[in-house]
């Protein structure tokens, strides 16, 4: 239980610098399907900065809900 409690804490941790270091977009909810990828950055969006901290928020955000509900499993 430690262990899964330090896991969702440094899970946690990254998710919550990954969005502060996200600058901030306009798109309101079409930001969350990708936006438009009909540009040359929209199709080469994982090789910027903003596209591996948008998949590292994704990662982050899938690891801190699946140990939420282990702990909850397990508690």
């Amino acid at each position: 239980m430690l262990v899964l409690q330090i896991l969702i804490a440094i899970a946690s941790i990254v998710l919550i610098g990954s969005v502060m270091l996200q600058k901030s977009d306009s798109d309101g909810v079409s930001a969350l399907t990708g936006g438009n990828s009909d540009t040359f950055f929209g199709k080469n969006q994982t090789s910027t900065l903003e596209g591996k901290l948008a998949l590292i928020t994704k990662i982050s955000a899938a690891v801190f809900v699946v140990l939420a509900i282990i702990i909850m499993i397990v508690a």
